[in-house]
């Protein structure tokens, strides 16, 4: 396979695997720990205001509901791991991929936390790293904790892609 085409199909395996990790927390989070889930559908109202000009909200949940809006912000939730996976692929390489260790896996995951505090945050109405939001310690805390997850989930996504690619060996 052409190193071109197996990055992409790494980062593809690798995103989806890690945010869905991301998401596994976020479920034993909100029933372990009564903590609210993310709302992907105020992500996805976001984001379709923003073709229409509007970056900012005062907050989101106040703006008029968009058709779709689950969807957008669940594809884009998901499209996002994917691109956090790239980064990792570009910066370390594809004998990351093949070789996984969780350092680097971390820098990226702990890193990507600078989209919701410098981005999404902002533009949704709760200010620069959630400073607007009646707990910004609290809600801080919980992005870090939540991103440094999809630290540990890309490179879990790793490891299983390559054991999976172990036993398609085994079986050809």
């Amino acid at each position: 396979m052409p190193e071109l085409v197996e990055a992409l199909v790494r980062a593809a395996v690798i995103g989806i695997g890690a945010t869905a990790v991301m998401d596994i927390w976020g479920l034993v989070r909100t029933r372990l720990l009564h903590i609210a889930a993310a709302d992907y559908g105020l992500v996805g109202r976001w984001l379709a205001y923003l073709p229409r000009g509007r970056f900012r909200h005062d907050p989101i949940a106040a703006t008029p509901p968009v058709r779709g809006e689950r969807a957008i912000g669940w594809s884009a939730h998901y499209l996002i791991g994917i691109a956090f996976a790239a980064v990792l692929l570009a910066v370390w390489g594809l004998d990351w991929a093949r070789r996984p260790t969780l350092a680097p896996a971390l820098v990226v995951g702990i890193g990507s936390v600078a989209a919701p505090f410098l981005l999404m945050q902002p533009g949704m109405g709760a200010g620069f790293a959630a400073r607007r939001t009646p707990r910004p310690g609290f809600a801080r805390m919980q992005s870090l904790l939540t991103h440094a997850v999809f630290g540990v989930g890309l490179y879990l996504a790793a490891v299983a892609a390559n054991l999976l690619d172990v036993f398609q060996a085994h079986m050809a």
